[in-house]
């Protein structure tokens, strides 16, 4: 049977972090995953340059029973530290919308920088090797490896992550095991995940699958803060119903029952533009003049949905009121979401209150620790939920 100070599971980003971390302090750290490779969401991430951080990283971009929680961990190790540790790796980046930081190159740069820190550091990576048992001694923790092997350790882990993309292996491990040792776990739900439209509407609305906009979508009903949670970015329509980050964004809002508002052409006054159309060519077909504002596939199902034909001059200005608000203040209902299969996060995790704040350390249960995704701290897309495994990961490397 082998012995470790440290052991973790899950070689992602928090669980890497951490591996580096407690290595660097002179910790004997072993980091076991089942998958082939480490890093594999890092791999993914931002259509493979992987969004690292943001900027404006804080409490305020995360969800959870109480998001507040996060603060301390996002304050000890900040996104301005990982830049740091990123520019020192010598891997160059860019900044997008929204304060989002993506690598120049490829997101397997990140991989590579943490797997050459961890073996700098002296921590030992097992791949290909999964969790059979979980038990706990006065000494630590026993675990029984899929390899056939055993590892006792002083400090156990948990950083495998939630469910979010099970063609990726992903798995509840983390929570079962939690609520093993007797952790109390939240709700758990598919967020930053596109959303679907019943059959009826779906119908009504396939002929507009690839059509993007720039689009403000707003909770139409209030949060229990009392908030209209509001989030400004591309808008797509799909086959399902729809994504892009304006809607991933909501989504881990979105309950069902709850419909959404969607300006499709925020910023422009629809009806004045209509109105000034009418007067200077009355001849013109209203969805013709619509199409001028919005995409012209969108302008012809926004019409047709109206139920409003012909030309501009043979409608009132009531009618034209009425295109402005089926433009620019569209509530529709979804009926749910594409689920775990393409969400890109999980929302909800292990409870917070069971842990420490600075140490990610189960309060219940010393040597314990839980980072990353399977923690109940979710946040918002654009290099969020990077960074709070950047930043539970490193606080737990300090302690572990």
């Amino acid at each position: 049977m082998r012995t470790v100070d440290v052991l973790i599971v899950g070689a992602g980003a928090a669980g890497m972090m951490c591996a580096i971390e407690a290595a660097r302090r002179g910790r004997s750290v072993r980091i076991v995953d089942h998958a082939r490779a480490p890093g594999e969401k890092i791999r993914i991430s931002g259509g493979g340059r992987c969004n690292f951080t943001n900027t404006g990283c804080g409490p305020h971009a995360f969800l959870g029973e109480n998001p507040r929680f996060a603060t301390s961990a996002l304050k000890r190790y900040s996104q301005h530290d990982f830049i740091k540790r990123v520019d020192k790796a010598g891997i160059a980046w860019h900044e997008k919308t929204l304060g989002q930081l993506f690598c120049d190159d490829s997101a397997k740069q990140i991989v590579r920088m943490l797997t050459d820190d961890m073996r700098a550091a002296g921590a030992v990576l097992s791949l290909g090797v999964s969790v059979e048992r979980v038990g706990k001694t006065a000494a630590g923790f026993e675990v029984a490896l899929s390899d056939g092997s055993s590892v006792t350790a002083r400090s156990l882990v948990l950083a495998t992550g939630g469910k979010s993309i099970p063609k990726m292996g992903a798995t509840g491990w983390a929570y079962d095991t939690a609520r093993a040792f007797g952790l109390r776990v939240t709700d758990t739900r598919p967020a930053l995940v596109p959303l679907t439209f019943e059959p009826g509407l779906m119908e009504q609305l396939t002929p507009l699958a690839g059509v993007a906009v720039d689009a403000v979508v707003t909770l139409a009903s209030s949060s229990p803060k009392g908030d209209r949670p509001t989030f400004k970015e591309a808008m797509l329509f799909t086959h399902r119903g729809l994504s892009g980050p304006s809607i991933l964004q909501i989504s881990s809002y979105w309950r069902e029952g709850e419909p959404i508002t969607v300006a499709m052409a925020p910023g422009e006054a629809v009806y004045d533009r209509l109105k000034a159309a009418k007067e200077e060519n009355g001849k013109q077909m209203v969805h013709t003049a619509l199409g001028h504002i919005i995409p012209r596939r969108l302008a012809e199902s926004v019409t047709d949905r109206a139920g409003v034909k012909g030309k501009l001059a043979e409608v009132g200005d009531k009618t034209l009121r009425k295109l402005d608000e089926a433009v620019n203040a569209w509530t529709v209902k979804p009926v749910g979401t594409e689920g775990y299969r393409t969400a890109e996060v999980t929302l909800g995790g292990v409870a917070v209150d069971q842990l420490d704040q600075q140490t990610m350390e189960a309060k219940s249960v010393p040597g314990l620790f839980i980072i990353g995704e399977a923690v109940d701290i979710t946040g918002w897309l654009g290099g969020y939920n990077f960074q709070w495994a950047w930043s539970s990961g490193w606080c737990a490397g300090q302690s572990c």
